[in-house]
């Protein structure tokens, strides 16, 4: 099933990301983890992509698995950066072969080698975006989205023009970088559509379930942490079971409201965590019964 017509249907789900193991010595861990969170019959799920697509061969075959024996629709990520047109070709045909019809378009972090220098073919995720059309029409392609602005751009203006200009190429979807404040991403749809951007958007909600994720989350994405997030942290950071509870709780509560303000699809980023997956999806059941 395309991701962009089960956002058409306009009922509140659920879906998650994994991500593949980086080595083949845990690939039977982190299969077994994916298939658990597939167990829970998300409306659709999607797998990361290495740096570099180091892990390009993983993330296909857990997505081939989820979809097959789950009959879970899934989203293959692809990353382009410090790649050739032609290595990108191959990894398409790989895509299409592996009978996965969405895609996530990303250009990808640059390596730090690499910073400075040339980085291939790809500069923005918007040249994937363009040749994965080309490759396959049919393809449901999506795209990533910073409602407090992608670390590269100078303000949200130009950064708002740069996403235009990726969906006009081919993005049926868009779907957030993790946000701790949900008015952050009010504030971005009202301005996204004010600029004629009409795709859906779909928020990424990443559950902090430990303290040491805390610091990681905002060097990864550079988001805001209100203070009632930071006072939780405070409260119960150095014990582990209660952090837990909270910050599954905390992403729970951003869920609900955002469902409650027009959201129909809520992604979570579950770190390979079926328990956390689990836990949420049991707070939100009466909310999702079809």
């Amino acid at each position: 099933m395309k991701i962009i017509d089960l956002l058409n249907e306009n009922k509140l789900t659920l879906s998650f990301e994994v991500f593949p193991p980086k080595t083949e010595m845990g690939f039977e861990t982190v299969k077994t983890a994916t298939e658990e969170i597939a167990g829970l019959r998300p409306a659709f799920m999607s797998v990361t992509y290495g740096a570099g697509g180091g892990t390009s061969k993983y993330t296909l075959e857990i997505a081939k698995n989820i979809k097959e024996r789950y009959g879970v629709p899934t989203l293959a990520h692809l990353t382009c950066v410090s790649s050739t047109r032609e290595t990108v070709n191959e990894k398409i045909e790989q895509i299409k072969e592996a009978g996965i019809e969405n895609v996530m378009a990303l250009r990808g972090d640059i390596p730090q080698e690499l910073e400075n220098k040339t980085i291939g073919e790809y500069l923005h995720a918007v040249d994937l975006v363009r040749q994965l059309k080309e490759s396959n029409p049919d393809f449901c392609i999506g795209g990533a989205c910073y409602p407090e602005i992608h670390p590269e751009s100078k303000n949200q203006k130009d950064d708002i023009a740069f996403l235009k200009e990726k969906v006009s190429a081919g993005c049926d979807f868009l779907t957030t970088q993790m946000f701790f404040d949900n008015n952050l991403l009010y504030n971005f749809l009202y301005k996204i559509r004010e600029a004629g951007i009409t795709v859906p958007v779909i928020p990424g909600i990443m559950p902090i379930t430990n303290a040491n994720m805390v610091s990681r989350a905002i060097k990864l994405s550079g988001s805001f942490v209100p203070q009632r997030f930071k006072s939780l942290v405070d409260k119960f950071g150095s014990e582990p079971e209660k952090m837990k509870q909270a910050g599954i709780a905390y992403a729970t509560d951003q869920i609900i409201d955002l469902y409650a303000n027009g959201i129909t699809n809520v992604h979570v980023y579950s770190m390979n965590n079926p328990d956390v997956a689990e836990k949420i999806q049991q707070n939100l059941s009466h909310i999702l019964e079809k």
